[in-house]
């Protein structure tokens, strides 16, 4: 795709009073569009990756003191001319800045524009532009390296050369087809089967970092649920150790959802305090319980809380027999244990429960391991593998699915235009992952999630 002279202008810092903030320009005439404007050396003789001090404005009248970075083609983000300016952070130097620039020919940039350049440019291919994404939303130390590494190469080099070596079987194998009455096999079967098995060794095990990768990622929904006065508002307050939700002895004050993140042992959990679990005739109270039960069907685990003071054992049945039908993780978890009937804690002892009071934070320490131990998370160093993106992992299993196809013909006999069809097909799907294969409504779907000034 050419941009021509197309230049696209964004704020690449966020938006607000700060110390500084960063304008983009990318484009063939960014560099000598700027010098229209700035006042200090000639931008456009000087090298490459320099930064120069100077005012900005137009007419006599400078918006800004500045410094201006230079990052002439092909060695820029997007492999275009590209300009960044520093000025002041003030939301009316950066509107007057980027005013004066629109009205000489620049244009805003749309949503990951200038990452949506870099990859037609050949700058990375479609994953490693996707990664981008994924680092600058990182939450965790182990989502940031996962984003890093993809971004650097990743698994795109090794699919790349897993996918020149199924081009290269395919089209000996179409060779054939035009050989056909002479019963010659360029592609020798023995060859093809022991690269199929290779390759799905490798997808296999990217497949399987995919529970990781989501978790890393997108981070853990954990809805916090019981019977009303159960403790969960106290709870929450407890295990994000601030007083997030309002607590009260009246049942029924948690009518909506509330919800706030915290990172233990590197892993990202969202967690909601939701109305209680009853019959009501409150309209607004019911239209929160049922947003309960809503949550709960979409969370990644439940933390399922008692009240001790109140329930007695045959509840904790009929209650948990409800959770099971779900087929959502759950912990059950007994709370004002300083409180509670000592014959039921008792029985409670080898009824798989964390006995908490959440009022005085007793056992939340051990409630958070339990809570972390249902996800199995490694650190990700420099140089490992982990598949984070839903759309990657779809693709995998679709070649994946696809080389079985190629194998199964194999076994039966299948002859060679078949096989070399399932085999452009595993193509077609690999190919989706880095961009080789894509359509414009993908595109405009993964770049309309970006920053504007990335």
């Amino acid at each position: 795709m050419s941009f021509a002279n197309n230049t696209i202008i964004a704020l690449a810092t966020p938006p607000g009073i700060s110390a500084l903030a960063v304008i983009r320009l990318s484009g063939k005439n960014s560099i000598e569009l700027t010098q229209q404007f700035f006042k200090g050396k000639n931008l456009q003789t000087q090298p490459s990756h320099t930064v120069h001090l100077g005012t900005l404005g137009e007419h006599g009248k400078a918006i800004d003191e500045v410094m201006v970075s230079v990052f002439k083609e092909p060695n820029s983000f997007t492999k275009e001319n590209s300009i960044e300016i520093s000025c002041h952070g003030s939301p009316i130097i950066v509107k007057e800045i980027i005013k004066l620039f629109l009205a000489h020919g620049a244009r805003l940039a749309k949503p990951g524009e200038f990452t949506q350049r870099a990859f037609f440019n050949g700058r990375f291919d479609l994953a490693q532009a996707e990664a981008v994404a994924d680092l600058i939303h990182a939450e965790t130390d182990n989502a940031r390296q996962a984003a890093l590494n993809q971004m650097r190469g990743g698994f795109s080099k090794e699919l790349a050369r897993l996918r020149e070596e199924l081009i290269h079987f395919a089209s000996l194998i179409e060779l054939e087809l035009d050989f056909g009455e002479e019963d010659v096999e360029f592609a020798k079967r023995e060859d093809l089967k022991l690269l199929i098995q290779n390759i799905q060794s490798f997808l296999l095990s990217l497949i399987q970092s995919f529970d990781q990768g989501n978790v890393i990622k997108n981070g853990v929904p954990t809805v916090i649920a019981g019977k009303p006065n159960a403790g969960k508002s106290t709870l929450l307050n407890a295990l994000l150790n601030e007083e997030k939700a309002i607590v009260s002895e009246i049942a029924g004050t948690t009518r909506d959802v509330i919800e706030d993140e915290m990172t233990i042992a590197g892993i990202n959990f969202r967690f909601m305090d939701t109305a209680g679990l009853r019959e009501t005739k409150d309209v607004i109270e019911a239209m929160g319980v049922e947003r309960t039960r809503d949550r709960m069907k979409k969370a990644s685990v439940i933390l399922y809380l008692f009240d001790l003071t109140q329930t007695t054992l045959n509840e904790i049945y009929e209650e948990e027999a409800n959770l099971k039908e779900l087929g959502i993780p759950y912990l059950k978890i007994g709370n004002k244990i300083d409180r509670a009937n000592k014959k039921l804690l008792d029985q409670l002892a080898t009824e798989n429960f964390i006995l908490i009071s959440a009022s005085a934070k007793t056992n939340i320490h051990l409630l958070k391991e339990k809570i972390v131990s249902f996800f199995q998370i490694k650190e990700v160093k420099q140089g490992d593998v982990v598949v984070t993106n839903l759309r990657h992992y779809q693709s995998l299993l679709q070649t994946n699915q696809s080389l079985e196809k190629v194998l199964a013909g194999m076994e039966n006999g299948t002859t060679g235009d078949f096989l070399a069809m399932d085999i452009r097909q595993a193509l077609h799907y690999l190919g989706e992952i880095t961009g080789t294969i894509s359509s414009d409504d993908l595109l405009a779907n993964i770049f309309s999630k970006f920053c504007i000034g990335k």
